[in-house]
């Protein structure tokens, strides 16, 4: 039993979420599923741009990549990262600062809640740097933050 407690505390220590979504679509309680296209194995296929200055940059906001239970979910997060350029097709770097902002979800692999994943992300040639925030259990529609384009 002990053992056990101590494996789920340490999956939900490494697990990311988030929860709303913005500019239309539906939010898709199948997180296994995500229909957005791929340019790549490595990077999603971005084509709309927010118009909501917080999309992906605050926690009641997050970019809602899904994947967690069909055991893409970190990929996915990367897969939308990798999608970025900067607003002139500048590479884009990124790093995990790890999780936080903890939220209910229907699509949690251990009971009903579930954690952002909190990365820094730069644009090459810059030296500001932006937080964004990934939500790898729920799936729906990704916007091209603002300040940044997406690979065609």
């Amino acid at each position: 039993m002990k053992n056990n407690l101590i494996i789920i505390s340490l999956s939900l220590l490494a697990l990311s979420c988030g929860t709303k979504k913005t500019d239309g679509g539906s939010k898709n309680n199948l997180s296994h599923i995500n229909n957005s296209k791929l340019l790549n194995d490595n990077t999603f296929l971005i084509t709309k741009k927010t118009s909501d200055k917080d999309y992906a940059f605050t926690p009641g906001k997050p970019v809602c990549v899904g994947g967690a239970k069909g055991e893409t979910g970190p990929k996915n997060e990367r897969r939308f990262l990798n999608a970025l350029l900067g607003p002139n097709g500048e590479r884009v770097s990124y790093a995990r600062l790890g999780s936080c902002c903890g939220f209910k979800t229907p699509n949690a692999l251990i009971g009903d809640g579930g954690l952002l994943d909190k990365y820094k992300v730069w644009i090459e040639g810059t030296s500001d740097t932006t937080i964004m925030y990934l939500n790898m259990y729920d799936a729906d529609e990704m916007f091209i933050p603002i300040g940044f384009t997406a690979r065609k």
